[in-house]
């Protein structure tokens, strides 16, 4: 099955912008570009997701709905807001167009950031400062990417409908964490990791996940030497490896 357009268009609200609340704690280029800046980015995706992007202090939040915002943009469909993700289609905003200089100017700038982190260059992770924080907003994206695709993509939801109530953590060793909530049928993405899981996985180190996200290792492979390690209920690590050759399709 190819990709669908509404299940992407959820990937790249929750998972790709999702990302830049995290970008900017951990990237110094990222606080710089916001500096004091303050405005909230609601985007609107008929028959699709609706979230909004906050700035203020220096920080970000992403909270679902796109009505409490300062700038509103409205996409007709999933494919135009996939668009802006490409950089094939320019929005018009319905609202909030004294914040256009925000819009057009430290946004853009902070998008462009993203894309130099999850799109990086040989050369970009010769610096062991920029591979962190890239893997970790990967991590991240793919993370939310499984969630998004269980929750909407056909595929997905048939993988999801074997995956047990509880929580899965996915880590690398003395390195980043991220969580998910399996719950009936449906998987939820969470901000803080509990002390409680159910299943987890983890990755020897960052070079580890790193090279299992750009495909030059193998997960089972990696298992089986013990480069990564999966603990708990191990039929929800299997569901979700599952799930990861899809993420893999749309964010390729």
């Amino acid at each position: 099955m190819m990709t669908d357009a509404t299940t992407l268009a959820y990937i790249n609200l929750y998972g790709i912008l999702g990302a830049i609340p995290a970008m900017l704690e951990l990237s110094p280029e990222a606080r710089k570009i916001l500096g004091k800046g303050a405005c909230s980015i609601g985007f609107a995706v008929k028959d699709g997701p609706a979230a909004t992007l906050s700035f203020a202090g220096g920080k970000c939040i992403l909270k679902e709905g796109a009505e409490d915002c300062t700038v509103k943009l409205p996409f007709s469909s999933a494919e135009k807001f996939n668009g802006l993700i490409d950089g094939t289609t320019t929005p018009v905003p319905t609202r909030g167009f004294t914040k256009l200089p925000f819009l057009l100017g430290k946004f853009v700038k902070l998008t462009d950031l993203l894309t130099k982190y999850l799109r990086p260059t040989e050369e970009d992770m010769k610096d062991p400062a920029f591979a962190k924080i890239s893997t970790t907003l990967l991590f991240g994206v793919i993370t939310r990417a499984v969630v998004q695709i269980c929750n909407h993509d056909r595929v997905g939801k048939a993988s999801a409908s074997y995956i047990v109530d509880g929580i899965i953590k996915l880590c690398v060793a003395d390195g980043p964490a991220f969580a998910i909530q399996a719950k009936k049928n449906r998987l939820a993405y969470l901000n803080k990791v509990p002390e409680k899981v159910t299943s987890m996985m983890t990755f020897r180190d960052m070079d580890t996940a790193r090279a299992l996200f750009d495909g030059k290792i193998n997960a089972v492979a990696s298992i089986g030497t013990g480069d990564v390690r999966m603990a708990g209920m191990i039929s929800q690590i299997d569901n979700v490896n599952r799930i990861l050759d899809r993420v893999a399709l749309y964010l390729a």
